[in-house]
C-alpha cells in the first residue's frame, strides 16, 4: 500500500511538470519609444481583416464548440480611446502635428509543447507629418483561439508602452 502510494506520487509529480515545462511562459512585450504618445491626440489606423476561430471538445459524446472573432483594428482603437485619444477616419493635414499612423500585423508564431503556440503581433506608432517612427511594440499571445491569441498579443503590446 506504502509503496503503491509513493509510485502514484511520483507519477502525479511527473504529470505537473510535463504540464508546467509543455506550457511555456510568454515572451515579455519589447518596445522602442523614440518620443512619447502624450504628445499626440489624433490616430489612424490602417485596416485591418477580422479573425474567426473556433475551438471545441467533445463531452459525454455530444460535440460542444465556440467561435470567436477579432479586429485587431478594433481591439487597438479601443485600448486607445479608452485612453483619450480620438480616431479619424481620414488623415487630415491640418492634424498631421498631432495625428499618429498606426500599423499593425503579425510577425511570429512560436511553438509552446503540447502541441500549443503563442501568436506574436508588432504594433507601430508613426508620425503623421514627420513620416517617422515615434514608438513600436512586440508582443505575444497565447489562449484558447487564434481570436484570443491576437486580443492577448495586443493588449501585452499596447500596456507595454502606455502604462
Amino acid at each position: 500500500m506504502k509503496k503503491r502510494s509513493i509510485v502514484l506520487g511520483y507519477f502525479g509529480m511527473m504529470v505537473t511538470s510535463i504540464f508546467l515545462i509543455g506550457c511555456g511562459s510568454l515572451k515579455p512585450p519589447t518596445s522602442i519609444k523614440n518620443d512619447v504618445i502624450e504628445n499626440y491626440q489624433y490616430f489612424f489606423i490602417t485596416p485591418t481583416n477580422s479573425l474567426t476561430s473556433s475551438s471545441g471538445a467533445t463531452v459525454n459524446g455530444q460535440y460542444y464548440s465556440s467561435s470567436k472573432t477579432v479586429n485587431p483594428s478594433d481591439v487597438i482603437t479601443g485600448n486607445l480611446t479608452k485612453r483619450g485619444m480620438i480616431r479619424l477616419p481620414e488623415l487630415k493635414p491640418e492634424l498631421s502635428n498631432e495625428t499618429l499612423i498606426i500599423n499593425y500585423g503579425e510577425s511570429g508564431k512560436r511553438k509552446t509543447g503540447l502541441g500549443g503556440y503563442a501568436l506574436e503581433v508588432t504594433i507601430q506608432f508613426v508620425s503623421s507629418k514627420a513620416n517617422s517612427l515615434v514608438c513600436s511594440c512586440t508582443a505575444e499571445g497565447q489562449g484558447s483561439t487564434e481570436a484570443d491569441d491576437i486580443r492577448e498579443a495586443i493588449t501585452r503590446c499596447l500596456n507595454e508602452l502606455l502604462l
